[in-house]
């Protein structure tokens, strides 16, 4: 019997590392799929497959798809795909960065490295703006029926992850959250708060695990959302940018994606990655 990678029910580590991959195109197949077998833990490593792995090892994973990019009122969303997204998850940062150097040996002939985030927490889960709304998560077996795909059979265990990498102009978000009420403005564009789980079905909910980064004077968040399907995430997306009622959140006065990219989250069997979907 197959179960869900750990890491994805477990609450928010004190540090993260998101590795992102690409296919090199000499890459095997057998070879590569036996090595991502054995890659994890699916608790202190997590791992998804995008779709170009995906289908390199001859498999389909049926709610597996491209990441939508969308353009609405001036706001672009960007698609930008990888071949394969690890989560390492710990305490130390630079246990972090040695462990995800001996991934990047033992990938390295199929696959390369194109990008490495760090990520923390900052208080109890909180965005660099000091923003909660990701806590609101659901919990226990709701949590589960969120994040966790139970049929069909053969996805059994499953979760399916979208993440982006957003990044934030603190100076601008300052600047909005100092300005006194009367002081007088030039009416500004109507905007729409950040939709919430509790806006959406039951069916919709997912399981948010986002976390702050920074890279010198950058900063932002890594969006992380795990669901039993793609669908309550890009529900979501329509919803900040103005697609389902013309208001784009307020978030873009302050706050840009910089990637976006959706990615299989096998079961384990066993101790290792359960690949067995892709089979015939």
């Amino acid at each position: 019997m197959s179960f869900a990678q750990p890491g994805i029910l477990e609450p928010r580590p004190d540090c993260s590392r998101y590795l992102f991959f690409a296919l090199r195109p000499e890459a095997a197949t057998q070879t590569l799929r036996a090595r991502l077998e054995r890659l994890a833990d699916g608790d202190r490593l997590v791992v998804g497959l995008g779709s170009s792995l995906v289908e390199h090892l001859g498999g389909t994973i049926e709610p597996l798809r491209p990441f939508p990019a969308q353009s609405h009122r001036g706001i672009d969303i960007p698609s930008t795909p990888f071949a394969l997204w690890c989560w390492l998850r710990g305490e130390d940062r630079g246990e972090l960065l040695h462990r995800g150097r001996m991934i990047e040996r033992q990938l390295n002939e199929d696959l390369s490295l194109e990008l490495a985030i760090e990520g923390f927490r900052f208080g109890p889960g909180l965005d660099l703006t000091g923003d909660g709304e990701d806590l609101e998560n659901p919990e226990g077996e709701e949590a589960v029926l969120a994040a966790i795909t139970h049929l069909p059979e053969r996805l059994a265990g499953s979760s399916f992850v979208a993440v982006q990498q957003w990044q934030h102009d603190l100076d601008s978000f300052d600047a909005l959250s100092d300005r006194a009420p009367e002081a007088p403005d030039e009416p500004a564009a109507p905007r729409a708060p950040a939709p919430k789980q509790e806006d959406f079905a039951p069916e919709r909910l997912m399981l948010r695990r986002s976390q702050p980064w920074i890279e010198g004077r950058r900063a932002g968040l890594v969006f992380i959302a795990f669901g039993q399907s793609l669908d309550a995430f890009e529900a979501r997306l329509r919803c900040l940018i103005g697609l389902e009622d013309h208001l784009p959140a307020s978030l873009f006065r302050y706050s840009r994606p910089l990637s976006g990219s959706y990615y299989w989250c096998p079961p384990l069997h066993q101790g290792r990655l359960d690949l067995s979907a892709l089979d015939p």
